[in-house]
């Protein structure tokens, strides 16, 4: 008898899977470089991490840049004037030293560079390197060190530095000071530094700035305390008359010749490249509105252009005119910014701004109109060109002369009044 082998059970069956891949899988293989999504809220925190690391190794290298070059120019001067060396031997030590340091370090030490640093130390030689900031608000970013060495060297009140300007902007890097180094009045050079540190400027930015002689455009309507205060603190706007310019300069525009300019086509031009309008307008300025309605009965009225001042916390009308400035435009913009203030002015809104742009200025209109004494109402000329040095310097001997007589016939006046 033949004794068969038991049938082994047969294992049970297993359980198909699935062949569909995963969301994730199915993206990688599309597009092996991708990779797997991560919680927003987590990649938000770890983008602001390393955004923040790589702006202060940018502000580390630029501002020890700046430093290093400072250092050079200064041992290039201190060695020049201690050794007596005449001009002519002076520029051969510097092409002896450009090679020397070029055969150890590589490029970037040429004859020219050299100059630039030894032109740097002179422009800046009252400056602290240990100090890397400019004003107050830069303190909040200096180190312990750089704070604690401000209060031992500069005397302080009310927390901001009597010396803005003590050591060097850790946000500024060379190609800003290459540009500052070529302002050659101290007042102007000293603004310049201010404004690009406060209001973030680029290099170019700040070039652009000098190229169009802003100090010299803001200095018109101030007086020799005025000067001192744009050296001092920049472009600090306390009073509507801190945001006027005159002229303003349009030459970005591209404008066809005056016969054929309309005020339509200048308003369209500026709306076109409105990020440079805003930059010549100045600080805290942000576009509101063009040919804004107001109305009063059944008439209405356009405001050409609205801009609101963050700082100042107020709205700027803008009347643009091609001729010479008239009793008729200042009668208009001095209604229009009354129905402004009536209509649109909310709680907490400073008085309105009335600014007409003109292409000539009628000085005995603003002398003797609603103009001269309303510290909310001002006409300036703009231009399509950038003015001369001299053309700059005539206007601002105009513009004196007018705050002269302005002060001696308030004194006159006050001396009226007290008899």
């Amino acid at each position: 008898m033949t004794i068969k082998p038991a049938k082994r059970p047969r294992p049970p069956p297993r359980k198909k899977t699935s062949t569909v891949p995963s969301k994730s899988i199915a993206r990688a293989k599309a597009n092996p470089a991708a990779q797997p999504e991560a919680p927003a809220d987590l990649f938000e925190r770890i983008a602001t991490i390393l955004e923040r690391a790589r702006a202060r190794v940018a502000r580390a290298v630029n501002t020890e840049m700046v430093l290093t070059y400072w250092q050079i120019g200064r041992e290039i001067v201190e060695h020049l004037q201690e050794g007596d060396v005449r001009a002519g031997r002076g520029q051969a030590l510097i092409d002896d030293l450009s090679e020397l340091l070029g055969a150890r370090f590589g490029r970037g030490f040429s004859t020219t560079n050299l100059r630039y640093f030894r032109t740097f130390f002179l422009a800046f030689r009252d400056r602290d390197p240990e100090l890397r900031h400019v004003d107050g608000p830069s303190l909040a970013i200096a180190s312990a060190r750089d704070r604690s060495a401000v209060r031992a060297k500069r005397h302080i009140k009310g927390g901001v530095l009597e010396d803005p300007l003590a050591g060097f902007s850790p946000v500024l890097g060379w190609s800003h000071y290459r540009a500052l180094m070529k302002v050659e009045h101290e007042a102007a050079r000293r603004f310049y530094e201010i404004e690009a540190e406060q209001e973030g400027w680029s290099a170019a930015q700040l070039e652009q700035q000098i190229h169009t002689q802003l100090f010299a455009r803001l200095l018109k309507s101030r007086d020799k305390a005025g000067l001192i205060d744009l050296a001092s603190r920049g472009q600090a706007l306390d009073r509507p008359i801190d945001v006027i310019k005159d002229p303003y300069v349009l030459d970005f525009l591209d404008l066809p010749e005056a016969h054929q300019l309309r005020e339509h086509g200048l308003e369209s031009a500026i709306l076109e490249k409105l990020q440079r309008f805003l930059l010549e307008l100045g600080k805290g300025f942000a576009f509101v509105a063009r040919q804004m309605r107001i109305t009063f009965d059944e008439d209405c009225f356009y405001i050409d252009l609205v801009f609101y001042n963050i700082i100042l916390k107020c709205y700027m009308l803008i009347d643009l005119k091609l001729g010479k400035l008239t009793h008729q435009d200042v009668g208009q913009m001095d209604g229009y910014v009354r129905l402004f203030d009536e209509q649109h002015r909310n709680e907490g809104d400073g008085p309105t701004i009335g600014l007409i742009l003109c292409a000539r200025k009628n000085e005995a209109i603003a002398r003797y109109s609603v103009l001269h004494d309303n510290e909310q109402l001002f006409a300036a000329k703009y231009v399509t060109y950038l003015p001369s040095e001299k053309e700059l310097e005539l206007e601002l001997a105009r513009e004196r002369k007018l705050l002269e007589e302005r002060a001696v016939g308030g004194r006159v006046r006050g001396k009226a009044g007290r008899s």
